[in-house]
């Protein structure tokens, strides 16, 4: 083979690894993130600790991000997809698509718990975490139109339900992580949105108290920085409580 012929496929191994490269250097950057907010937290941190965690040049970080928040935003939504690459397979297991998304939100919200860090931050970004193509926004909008569809749900715009849904989560973590609440906040407030969106209160419990799935740690390149917490009494008796009536299969 002369050197004509060899050129693509050498060009084509330099653009992977320039690629390889790049994106190495990207996720350097959002993983020394969690380090600096773990010492001075997200509303401190300025670009100059960035760079120095990271061990890269002004230049460098630039390339990958104009400003913190765009950074920050990055850390939330890699974290979060991390978080989905857990809780949707575990939440599969049920059919229907109102006890998916109902689990869901709750595993999500435990999760917040178990990684304060990660919850305190998540507060701070709020809904930008749910763009349009991050997991969150993905799953959920499958599961809604799917409830819809089959006529589970008694309302006929999903953007209006995913809106409620999504506000529920983000203000129940910072709820949770910041005032006194009993030991189902997740539950009632799961609860409130299912029979708002139509379900009978006896189904709309049964579903919103139904026993979680038991996960494990997340794994991934930025949450195995993390070390989970305990779960504690209340996350334990969420996960074990069984509901109060049947749920509808």
């Amino acid at each position: 083979m002369n050197k004509a012929e060899e050129k693509p496929g050498v060009e084509d191994h330099r653009v992977r690894v320039g690629a390889q490269r790049r994106e190495a250097t990207r996720l350097r950057l959002i993983e020394s993130a969690l380090t600096v907010l773990a010492e001075k937290g997200p509303d401190t941190a300025a670009i100059e600790d960035f760079i120095a965690a990271a061990q890269v040049s002004r230049g460098t970080f630039y390339n990958y991000f104009r400003t913190t928040s765009e950074l920050l935003l990055a850390v939330a939504g890699g974290m979060s997809d991390e978080i989905l690459q857990v809780v949707d397979p575990a939440v599969r297991q049920f059919s229907d698509p109102v006890a998916r998304f109902s689990a869901g939100s709750r595993l999500y919200m435990q999760t917040a718990m178990r990684y304060p860090l990660w919850g305190a931050f998540i507060t701070r970004v709020g809904t930008r975490v749910a763009a349009r193509g991050q997991l969150i926004d993905v799953y959920l909008n499958r599961d809604l139109l799917e409830a819809i569809a089959q006529q589970r749900l008694k309302i006929d715009n999903v953007r209006v339900a995913r809106d409620v849904v999504l506000g529920t989560i983000f203000f129940g973590i910072e709820t949770m992580l910041t005032e006194p609440t009993h030991d189902h906040h997740p539950e009632q407030m799961m609860r409130c949105v299912l029979t708002g969106f139509g379900l009978p209160e006896a189904e709309a419990e049964a579903i919103a108290f139904a026993p979680l799935p038991l996960l494990g740690d997340v794994q991934g390149p930025i949450f195995s920085r993390l070390t989970p917490v305990s779960a504690g009494p209340a996350a334990a008796k969420r996960a074990r409580k069984p509901a109060s009536t049947k749920a509808t299969k």
